[in-house]
């Protein structure tokens, strides 16, 4: 059990003998509700303001910019074709539709331009922020500490262009991250009920334990990774951790409160609804994704039976349809390695993206830029994490594993399960052609894990008052050069003009050319 944080109250520590087993203590979440939600509105206006601020630039002569020119278009397809994007262009659409959707929101908003195309993403990103930053309270039980996780997303590079461009990704995170935060709060709700199970005297009615009663937040979570499925099929690496993460709240929260046989208790009690919560409703959710495509006459291989394969079968001829599809779709995916010759000049592989080694340049203008005198200005989007978070992932993770294996913190394991679902398995396939922009999840874990670290800095036990003084200036100074470093790099973050020179000093390593 982790030592409380110094802006939570605190009781003095009594010696307590017992002939039994003790009571876990009855904490079920952080208390001070107003300081929080004071912390989370702060938060959000300074996520929307880096947001949204001059969301419309930098466009490639008014259409979208790299890899937008494919969704902003099917985007703008769905608003004209009820919902269904045909792709004629490419001839085939090579990702499931709700990112889409959302993105068709701002479109119908604002039309097709910079703002349309990128609003719902910006709305996401706020949405993450906020996430981070409550979700890191619920783990450290510090507004505080929330309240740094809050502004080193905010600051994060890759979390910052993520949202201010029109790609799937940050959609996918947005769910993703919601999803693992309602995960978080589904552990606490059981553990309470199972205090009150423990209170009532029925914790050893049977030897696995009391039943625990619906658990709507663990179905939420279902929902949000079903559509975090729908939106990119990298969701469904995170439906396998998360359910895993979750089976282990279960089996954590049954030994804590003493129930004899909690493996069993488990098993019994909790694998059949996780299972039923985690894996039948992300596909119900990723089936209905497809509702619009299901009632068109005119989407992507939505009559194939009786053309190119044959008809009959026990499944009805729309899901078969629909199965053609979807293998059609897997093909172009497994057929863009580099075997195959698909190579791009920003391609990374997946070891060195914790660091941000090999970012991804989505836009550069280097003649005719004005405002640098005789020489034209450098206007570039660059997707690249910030280097004082970044570049410390190494030693972060080491000391994440080292909390989470051996001093069993389950705070660092959640969060390092989160961080190697985004990771982890794109190894599986190491050929394929691959971008930094697939790091996207990553980032919100990866500054939960140094937020867990500097509230460790300055919470940690029995230490003096010249030593809290100590960590807390390090802990300032850590996030001002985290905000410095962040503020920096912002115009290769955003498009804005800069000089030759200056340009060539954002170049931190040979490997971001």
């Amino acid at each position: 059990m982790t030592a409380p944080p110094l802006d939570a109250p605190r009781e003095r520590s009594v010696p307590v003998i017992s002939p039994g087993p003790l009571m876990p203590v009855a904490d079920f979440g952080p208390l001070d509700r107003l300081h929080g939600w004071v912390m989370t509105a702060v938060i959000t206006a300074l996520a929307a303001l880096t947001r949204f601020l001059n969301l419309g630039s930098p466009t490639d002569g008014g259409v979208p910019i790299f890899d937008e020119k494919h969704y902003a278009p099917q985007a703008w397809q769905m608003l004209g074709n009820h919902g269904v994007e045909d792709n004629p262009g490419y001839g085939l659409v090579v990702h499931p539709p709700v990112g889409k959707f959302l993105m068709a929101i701002g479109e119908g908003i604002f039309g097709y331009n910079g703002l349309g195309w990128r609003f719902s993403g910006a709305v996401c990103g706020v949405i993450i922020v906020v996430l981070v930053a409550r979700i890191v309270r619920r783990i450290t039980r510090s507004t505080v500490i929330g309240g740094i996780a809050g502004l080193l997303i905010i600051a994060d590079g890759v979390s910052f262009v993520t949202a201010r461009t029109a790609l799937l990704d940050v959609f996918l995170v947005v769910f993703v991250v919601a999803a693992f935060g309602a995960l978080i709060v589904d552990r606490d709700e059981m553990r309470e009920r199972m205090h009150v199970a423990l209170l009532e005297g029925r914790i050893g009615e049977t030897a696995w334990g009391p039943r625990l009663g619906v658990r709507w937040w663990r179905f939420g979570a279902g929902v949000l990774l079903g559509l975090a499925f729908a939106t990119k099929w990298s969701g469904l690496y995170f439906i396998l951790f998360f359910g895993v993460m979750t089976l282990a709240f279960d089996v954590a929260a049954r030994r804590a409160y003493r129930v004899p046989r909690p493996w069993l208790g488990t098993l019994r009690r909790d694998f059949a609804p996780t299972l039923y919560a985690l894996t039948v409703i992300p596909v119900a959710v990723y089936l209905g994704s497809y509702g619009p495509w299901f009632a068109s006459e005119t989407g992507t291989n939505r009559h194939e039976v009786g053309r190119t394969i044959g008809e009959g079968g026990l499944l009805p001829d729309a899901v078969r349809s629909l199965w053609h599809y979807t293998y059609g779709v897997y093909k172009f995916h497994s057929e863009l390695t580099n075997a195959a010759g698909n190579h791009h000049p920003w391609e990374s592989k997946p070891w060195t993206w914790p660091m941000s080694l090999r970012p991804v340049l989505y836009a550069i203008v280097q003649d005719g830029v004005d405002g640098c005198g005789p020489q034209s200005c450098v206007k570039a989007v660059m997707l690249v994490g910030t280097p004082a978070m970044w570049f410390l992932a190494v030693p972060v993770l080491a000391w994440a594993a080292w909390k989470s294996f051996v001093k069993r913190d389950w705070r660092y394991a959640v969060a390092l399960t989160g961080y190697c679902a985004g990771f982890l398995p794109w190894f599986a396939d190491i050929d394929r052609q691959m971008y930094f922009f697939y790091a996207a999840p990553m980032a919100p874990f990866l500054v939960m894990m140094i937020a867990l670290i500097l509230g460790d800095i300055l919470y940690a036990p029995r230490q003096s008052a010249e030593r809290h003084t100590l960590g807390l200036l390090v802990v300032c100074f850590y996030t001002a050069a985290v905000l410095t470093n962040f503020a920096w790099l912002y115009p290769v973050l955003t498009g804005l003009p800069i000089s030759q020179a200056t340009w060539n000093m954002q170049i931190w390593l040979p490997s971001w050319r």
